[in-house]
């Protein structure tokens, strides 16, 4: 219940979430970092590694790209990342439409970087 009203309130008072903190790290430095952890892993494993502009379904999110391991069901691993990216992975494949997405979702992702190791 807390967490609805907490919810309601920051919508109500349009609050810039970016900048909630906890008192060490706001949620825009938390996403940074995960940005960065996300495409240092991809330029390890950049052999499973891939970046579309375009969904599989032809679809675009205007100012995103999709940055992802992984081909076959069960094994993708993917998030969107703002465009301001997508330069700074030269060396990651290009490919004109995302692979279909398996329906994998944060839990699987989760399960599947643990897999990784």
């Amino acid at each position: 219940m807390k967490t609805k009203i907490i919810n309601w309130l920051i919508k109500v008072l349009s609050v810039d979430t970016n900048k909630i903190s906890d008192g060490y790290h706001t949620f825009e430095s938390l996403y940074e970092h995960r940005i960065e952890l996300w495409i240092a892993l991809c330029r390890q494993r950049r052999e499973w590694a891939w970046k579309s502009k375009v969904h599989s379904d032809g679809t675009v999110w205007e100012g995103w790209f999709i940055l992802g391991m992984g081909i076959t069901k069960g094994e993708q691993m993917t998030y969107h990342l703002p465009m301001k990216y997508w330069k700074q992975i030269p060396d990651i494949e290009t490919v004109k439409k995302a692979y279909e997405w398996d329906k994998h979702t944060e839990e699987d992702v989760l399960e599947r970087l643990k897999g990784l190791i």
